[in-house]
């Protein structure tokens, strides 16, 4: 069910707003009228009959947008549910890693580029240090593009087993220690370099852009969740199927 506030569902109070007359891009429009359609009869629906008193009743469709209140609630009990069926009986690490500020105005021109190349390197750097262990890790990545503010601030989280697959293809524990997953100021600096290896191999060649990534110290967070892993996933959960305004 979707929340009310006091001017109404969402749906509600988008169907008051002239749309077009706001400074909207095309895609933010788009998705906002979709969310003001969502089980109306402009979506289309169906009329369910009960064969015992013939009593009719209308069912609008839904809009399955993303962003949309009334759509998103199960699928992401769903998701968090497949996830934790997932989970192997070990401990688990909450990573973030996330992009320095510089970055902002080429995620803004070419979002597909930067955050692939996220993707990519977290997944370079948690690989190398893997193997450096002389494991074949795992994880699951959930990347978020805005801060509580609002503000454009790209970072990835991710959950990784504390161990993985040896040479030999058995299952082995990481037998270091259980406070940290591999040290963080080892793991943002092969982050950096791998992620702008990557733009550069993508065609990037602004100097002066690399000089200023290269001048910053990167973060990367690494720590075993309080909760558990389960706590983790349901954090992201809440995320992945959520209704923020978000484009």
């Amino acid at each position: 069910m979707e929340t009310r506030t006091k001017g109404g569902t969402v749906a509600e109070v988008l169907r008051k707003i002239d749309l077009p007359a706001k400074n909207f891009s095309v895609h933010q429009e788009k998705t906002l009228r979709a969310l003001s359609c969502c089980r109306t009869s402009a979506l289309g629906g169906h009329i369910d009959a009960c064969d015992g008193c013939g009593n009719l009743s209308i069912s609008y469709n839904s809009c399955r947008n993303r962003h949309c209140p009334q759509c998103q609630g199960h699928k992401k009990e769903e998701w968090i549910q497949k996830r934790e069926q997932d989970l192997l009986p070990c401990s688990y690490y909450h990573l973030v890693f996330t992009l320095p500020e510089e970055l902002n105005g080429l995620a803004i021109a070419n979002p597909t580029l930067i955050y692939k190349t996220l993707f990519e390197a977290a997944w370079a750097t948690l690989n190398q240090f893997g193997k450096t262990e002389g494991i074949q890790l795992g994880m699951i990545a959930v990347l978020h593009t805005w801060g509580q503010n609002l503000s454009l601030h790209p970072h990835l989280h991710c959950i990784v087993p504390g161990g993985g697959i040896n040479q030999q293809g058995k299952w082995r524990r990481k037998v270091r220690t259980d406070k940290y997953l591999f040290s963080v100021k080892a793991m943002s600096k092969v982050f950096r370099a791998k992620f702008v290896a990557l733009l550069r191999a993508n065609g990037m060649s602004d100097q002066n852009l690399t000089e200023r990534l290269f001048s910053k110290n990167w973060v990367v967070y690494a720590k075993r969740p309080f909760g558990g892993p389960k706590q983790v996933i349901e954090y992201l959960g809440r995320y992945t199927h959520s209704p923020r305004w978000i484009f």
